[in-house]
């Protein structure tokens, strides 16, 4: 476990000798979310360059802001308000063949509140909108300052326990891997992210402890991550006793090691829980103002994955662009691998029998052995289909069918609310069907429910899926003990982002403005530019920091016509897209490098005419002659 301030010297006495600085609360995050590439913070609106696993709230999206994380209809992690995200890379053993295998968690994560603070200092929730990130995906080495400090792995032997190290260890670790980052906890006070999802926090003099620097006044609450993997799956397939696991970024070392978090408390609840809760024995049963979920609950909480390609199992490569690059020096992003660089449509737990059978797919419900939750007719075969299920139900006049553990059929004709799916709740109905591998027929205690169509009504399933990518979600259900009634909302897929302060960013009022049809040098096409913009060609983007520091949203499908228009009326001389679906402004090109203009190749998201740059490629737009030479003469 990860051990927070002082031991406690009597239990007796606990509450009244603890000091503030030593009390915290651990919060268990039962499973992922969901896993795949996705990052709203580095990559928001696009793939992301490698594979995470992402807990938290159900509102998490390749695009999100702070009412959406708040609107979350379920967590996988305890406390119920904090609809939160947290993720971190995912880990791969690397065979001697060159193929990788996913590596089991066990469980979630478990995230720890710390109130790490001097004695005049206050501790302060973390505002509506807030996100940040902690270490570099690129790193190879440890380079000695506090960043690198605060990632750490624990080997859990309890025959043979040894010191926790900073990059990955040596030997089999039989008890599991435990993966660490400590968050900053010293606010610069006026952001809620910026460029490079850093600079707008720092650690304090110590990375887990300390005062904070003048230029950071404010303390947070101090975020620690813990996630343990399954290595012990992999004892026996170690190559001449070397360390055979990887990060999903192709880290082979682990000082690449990162986490990211995108607010979603209560901030009120937060700051109340900060204020009253004293203990240092870190449950959540010692601070009542955090209502505890239900465990199940958590199990059920996921989303499906957006993206066409394997995360799991046996791969040929690691998903993404992600060579294994050993160091010591940085990584360097890739791309042009034929990796999925597009999202959507999400992938499906249901089969569609709406316009075949005139039944409707309703969600992932409940149901116990003692009580049976659909107790009209049921029977179990060795070819179960979701297709034979309902013709089963339907051919004895029931109007409900639910599949259960890949060759179970149950039937009635009511449906018990508290058996019910619950709204915007995907489930765990994720076994496939006994005689269909295609298809998914419920779970342990867990039902893929189907419910006749109305003469009268519409007859559509119910649908989930990762808000911010081209696809509508987010069907509720309600369900009463005669039948159903869908109420159906759809969420925009141009879902805004939070908005972002930077002290960088100029005030500055949009103006009309003149256009002229550029004439593209190959990073782009058909793009209408301001008056006085040129095409600069295709750039690589270091990505951390960004060679543009400024992301600008501008609440519309990203096209590059659109972001040289909205750098231009801010006031900036580069704009830069990315990844299809970025825009990027600002005064210089800091680190980048030229790149082929194939390179880019990505259509636009809002015009697929246009080209919009590429992974780790930016198409790149200049107001002035001056353009390029200031740029280069900043490149470092």
């Amino acid at each position: 476990m990860h051990l927070s301030g002082n031991v406690p010297l009597a239990t007796g006495i606990l509450a009244a000798l603890v000091a503030p600085a030593s009390a915290f609360w651990r919060m268990p995050c039962s499973n992922p979310l969901v896993v795949e590439r996705a990052d709203p913070v580095v990559s928001p609106g696009a793939v992301s360059g490698h594979v995470h696993t992402i807990m938290g709230g159900s509102g998490f999206g390749f695009t999100m802001d702070y009412a959406q994380a708040r609107a979350s209809a379920c967590s996988t992690c305890k406390v119920a308000q904090d609809m939160s995200n947290y993720w971190v890379p995912t880990l791969y053993y690397h065979a001697q063949n060159g193929s990788f295998i996913s590596v089991d968690q066990v469980g979630g994560a478990t995230i720890y509140y710390e109130q790490r603070r001097s004695d005049d200092e206050k501790l302060i929730a973390f505002p509506p909108g807030f996100r940040m990130l902690a270490g570099n995906p690129f790193l190879r080495n440890f380079t000695g300052d506090t960043a690198s400090e605060a990632i750490s792995f624990a080997c859990i032997d309890f025959a043979n326990p040894g010191p926790e190290t900073n990059g990955f260890p040596t030997k089999n670790c039989p008890q599991g891997l435990r993966a660490q980052v400590f968050f900053p906890s010293c606010w610069d006070g006026v952001n809620l992210d910026s460029p490079d999802h850093k600079s707008h926090m720092s650690y304090p003099s110590v990375y887990n402890n300390g005062v904070c620097p003048p230029s950071h006044p404010k303390r947070f609450i101090s975020l620690f991550y813990e996630v343990t993997w399954k290595v012990n799956d992999f004892k026996d397939m170690w190559t001449d006793g070397k360390w055979p696991f990887v990060l999903s970024s192709g880290d082979p070392t682990g000082f690449g090691y990162h986490g990211d978090f995108v607010n979603g408390w209560d901030v009120d609840v937060l700051q109340n829980a900060i204020d009253s809760c004293n203990s240092n024995d870190g449950t959540l049963e010692s601070c009542p103002v955090l209502e505890r979920l239900p465990s199940d609950g958590l199990q059920d909480c996921q989303i499906p994955p957006s993206i066409d390609e394997q995360v799991f199992g046996v791969l040929p490569a690691l998903p993404g662009c992600n060579p294994i690059q050993n160091g010591p020096g940085n990584a360097t992003p890739k791309s042009g691998c034929g990796a999925p660089t597009t999202f959507g449509p999400y992938k499906t737990y249901s089969s569609d029998l709406t316009a075949s059978k005139g039944w409707e797919y309703i969600g992932c419900g409940y149901d116990s052995n003692s009580q049976r939750t659909l107790k009209g007719a049921t029977f179990r075969d060795s070819a179960m289909t979701n297709e034979k299920c309902v013709d089963f139900c339907d051919g004895k006049g029931f109007s409900f069918a639910g599949m259960e553990f890949a060759n179970e059929c149950y039937c009635d004709n009511s449906l018990a609310a508290d058996r019910a799916p619950k709204p915007g709740v995907l489930g765990n109905c994720d076994k496939k069907c006994a005689g269909d591998a295609t298809e998914y027929c419920g779970g342990g205690g867990r039902m893929s429910l189907y419910h006749k169509c109305s003469g009268s009504g519409k007859c559509e399933n119910v649908r989930f899926g990762v808000t911010g990518n081209t696809t509508t979600t987010a069907q509720s259900t309600v369900v009463s003990q005669s039948g159903v009634s869908t109420t159906r909302t759809t969420a925009s897929s141009s879902t805004s982002s939070s908005t972002v302060k930077t002290s960088s960013q100029p005030s500055k009022s949009a103006s009309s403005i003149a256009t002229t049809r550029a004439t593209p040098t190959g990073s782009s096409s058909n793009v209408t530019l301001p008056d006085g913009w040129k095409d600069a060609g295709c750039y690589i983007d270091p990505i951390n920091p960004r060679a543009l520091g400024i992301w600008a949203y501008y609440g519309k499908p990203v096209t590059s016509s659109g972001c040289a228009k909205e750098c231009d009326s801010r006031g900036y001389k580069f704009a830069g897209t990315e990844n299809g679906g970025q825009c990027f402004c600002g005064d210089a090109l800091k680190g980048a490098g030229v790149a082929d203009n194939t390179d880019c190749d990505m259509p636009c998201d809002g015009d697929a005419d246009e080209i919009c740059g590429g992974s780790a490629r930016l198409s790149v737009f200049t107001k002035g002659d001056l353009s390029i030479r200031l740029a280069r003469r900043r490149r470092h």
